[in-house]
Parts: structure tokens; sequence; C-alpha cells
């Protein structure tokens, strides 16, 4: 944040307010400025000199504090300060600062109804419990600095590195809820602040199977004593290079078989944007064959209670008692690494099957087809590649 813009007494506007992007600070009257910070956030704070130290009194969000309201908050507290009064002890008085631990643990209740999934509610006090509690967690939540943050972060990093990557977000999440109850006026989360070193991802993180023991790989689910949809599910991961949610939570209402797609809706992808999969002609096969486990509930893959999808454990198990020690997910990298090494089909169609977002910012302007056609090809190929137990088969494309 580097940018100070001192104007007279109520220069601001609600409109400037609401359209605020630059970082910096814009100031209004009675020591009152809106702060906007590098991620977009915008507050207001004020300056004021009370009993003869000049300090700094968080207003709260522009998001939920009007410009009037700011405005007859900085008059009341300037008309206090003056009287010899401490409006930031009043304030205090009024709503205790809470410590670190406590703030998070009522962000958490208050943030929970947003996430979906039951393991990332469970997740976000778990790993907080973990890795910060015991190091800052008794530190009121106004007085944690960036310092303290920095060394949970980096001590995390030495035995759950992929934890540490969450981390940082969980710990903002924490002080975005403090600011916005006027707890304090910063967030010392911020990755600029926090000047952590670049984090190499784990070698051993998802395992994936060589893209020529994938036919052989297929061929043992197939022969395994478990149950059909469970071996279903993993040859349409495979062939379809989609995530293991993605094809579990797969509804009959999302495939037209005539068309030979698959329409993954938004809500269930994981970039929240429609996904549409060409479906090969195994894939097909494979939905016919799926139509006698049909249970009525809707679901293609239908686990062993009513209405409920098979567990990522499930798919995951099954590889593993298979003497395949890979991780599900792994298979996407078995196919985007055959898609690199054994065909002439260009970076961006492999990507766009994966569902990745490629290039920058303008390139996605312009490019607004999923090159559906050429994926088709593509998908056919990683089919036909799946079925030959032939290392040696090389599929030219182009």
């Amino acid at each position: 944040m580097n940018t100070i813009n001192r104007r007279p007494a109520k220069s601001l506007t609600a409109q400037f307010v609401k359209n605020a992007a630059t970082p910096g600070k814009y100031f209004d009257g009675h020591g009152l400025f809106l702060r906007v910070d590098d991620g977009g956030g915008r507050y207001w704070v004020q300056r004021i000199v009370i009993r003869g130290k000049r300090r700094e009194i968080g207003l709260g969000p522009a998001s939920l504090i009007t410009l009037a309201d700011a405005r007859s908050a900085a008059i009341e507290n300037r008309k206090s300060a003056r009287a010899g009064g401490d409006p930031i002890a009043d304030k205090r008085q009024a709503k205790a600062i809470l410590t670190f631990e406590e703030a998070a643990r009522r962000a958490h209740i208050e943030l929970s109804p947003t996430w979906k999934n039951p393991k990332d509610r469970a997740a976000f006090l778990s790993t907080l419990e973990k890795h910060v509690f015991g190091r800052f967690g008794s530190v009121l939540v106004s007085e944690v600095t960036t310092s303290n943050i920095r060394q949970a972060i980096l001590n995390a990093r030495k035995t759950a590195p992929e934890v540490a990557r969450k981390l940082t977000f969980r710990i903002s999440a924490v002080f975005k809820w403090a600011i916005a109850e006027g707890m304090r006026v910063d967030n010392p989360a911020l990755a600029g602040a926090l000047a952590l070193p670049r984090q190499e991802k784990s070698a051993g993180q998802r395992k994936a199977l060589g893209y020529e023991d994938v036919n052989g790989c297929v061929a043992t689910i197939k022969a395994s004593g478990a149950s059909n949809a469970t071996k279903l599910a993993l040859e349409l991961l495979i062939l379809s290079a989609c995530r293991s949610g993605e094809v579990r939570g797969a509804r009959w209402e999302e495939f037209d078989a005539a068309a030979k797609v698959w329409t993954i809706p938004a809500e269930r992808m994981k970039m929240k944007k429609l996904h549409r999969v060409p479906l090969c002609s195994r894939s097909l096969a494979i939905l016919d064959e799926a139509k006698a486990i049909d249970d009525g509930s809707g679901l293609v893959f239908p686990g062993t209670k009513q209405g409920k999808t098979l567990s990522d454990m499930t798919l995951s198990k099954l590889v593993k008692e298979l003497g395949y020690a890979v991780d599900v997910h792994g298979f996407r990298t078995s196919f985007r690494t055959w898609a690199q090494e054994r065909t002439n089909f260009p970076r961006e169609i492999a990507e766009a099957a994966l569902a990745h977002v490629s290039g920058d910012a303008v390139e996605r302007a312009y490019a607004r087809s999923d090159v559906f056609e050429k994926r088709r090809k593509m998908m056919e190929a990683w089919s036909g590649f799946v079925a030959q137990p032939r290392k040696d088969n090389i599929v030219r494309i182009g």
C-alpha cells in the first residue's frame, strides 16, 4: 500500500467509496480515511489524537459502514477525545477484544454455513488448533503480529507442507472477521506482508501411475470383486480424466447419450465453471452397464446407502488393495503425461480436458471456445490407448 491521497474535509463521495480499487489511503475529514488493501478490501480508519498520542481507530468495512455513518462516528470520536475521553477504550469496553482463538471460533461459526464440504468445516478449526492456537491463540486478535503468523506457518511446513498452504488463508479469514467486527484495522496475514519463501510441492504428492501401466490397472479393476458401481466409476474417471468428486456425484440428467456429451454443472466443478466432457465409445458402454445398478436416486454410481454417493475412500482403497500405490487423482496426471509424450495434441487441448484455466486474462478473454470437438478426438484416442495392453502403442494425431 503506497498511495496516500490527502483531500479537503468531506471530499469523498459514496460513489468513489463504492468504486475505489487502487490500494492506498483516501482522506475525508476529521482524520477519517478510507484504506484500500492490496486484496481490494476497503476499510474505514480514523486517525485521531487521544490524550496527546496519535492513534488509529478502525470503524469497520466500507461494505457495511456507509460514508455518512463513518463520518458521524468520526465526529463523535473527535468530540470525545477533545473532552479528554478515550474513544478506543470506550469501544473496547462496549465490545471486548477477543483472543485470536476466541475470534477464530466465532469466525468459524459464522463462516461454516458457506462451506458445502463438512471436511472443510472441520479442517478449518483442526489445523488452527494443531498449528496456531498453541503459539498465539491466547494473544488478543488486535495484538497478533505478522511475525507470529509467519513463524507458525514456517513451522507447519516442516511437518505438514500441504496443510501449511491452506493455513495462511484460514488465518487470514479470522482477521477479515476481526476487521469487520472492529477489533483491528489491518490484516497481518496478507501474503505480501508475510514474505514467505516459495514452497515447493511435496515430492510424493498425488502419486500417479505411468500411462503405459493404466491398461493393466483397468483390467485388474474389472477383474476384482469390488461392486459394479465402484469398478464402473473408476473406469469412467480414468477415461474422462475427471476428478473423483465429479464422477462420484454424476447424475443421469447430466448425460446426453445421443450427443455423446456429459455436462457437469458449475456448482460441481472446482473452478465453478460448467464443463463439457466428450464421451468416447467405452464411456457410453459404461453408462449402459450402470443402468443395471440404478437405484432411483438419480446418481449414476450410487453408494451402499440410498441416495448417497460413493466415498472417495472407496475408490482409493480399491486401487491400493489391488497393488497400485497411487492416488485416484493421479490418473489425471497419467492422462496429461500421455497427451504430452505420446500425442501431437496442443497443450491447451489437454488442459481444457482437465478443466484447467490456461493463459493470461487477456488470452482467456478472447479464447471463449472449450475446443470440444478437438477434445473429443483426444479422449477417443486416450480410450484406445488404455484399451491396448502393449506399452509401445504410440498414438499420433494431427
